[in-house]
């Protein structure tokens, strides 16, 4: 189903993730969203899992990910 509308439409948090780290880096992406696992042994893998069991940290990412990238495609 097309969702022309979500930005993050086939968009996978890791990649989200991955993307934010590849552009911001860790100590800037935890400027930016301040939750632990940015700050302390950052991995993909440990913020996935914190992501995904935390709804509002999670939506954090996926906002800094649309302003970020999304946003600048305009």
């Amino acid at each position: 189903m097309n969702q022309p509308n979500n930005p993050l439409h086939g968009i996978t948090l890791e990649k989200i993730v991955e993307q934010l780290v590849e552009y911001y880096g860790w100590d800037k992406l935890a400027q930016k969203v301040s939750i632990n696992c940015f700050k302390k042994d950052p991995s993909v893998k440990s913020s996935l899992k914190f992501l995904r069991k935390t709804p509002w940290a999670r939506s954090e990412v996926e906002n800094l990910y649309i302003a970020t990238f999304v946003k600048s495609r305009g």
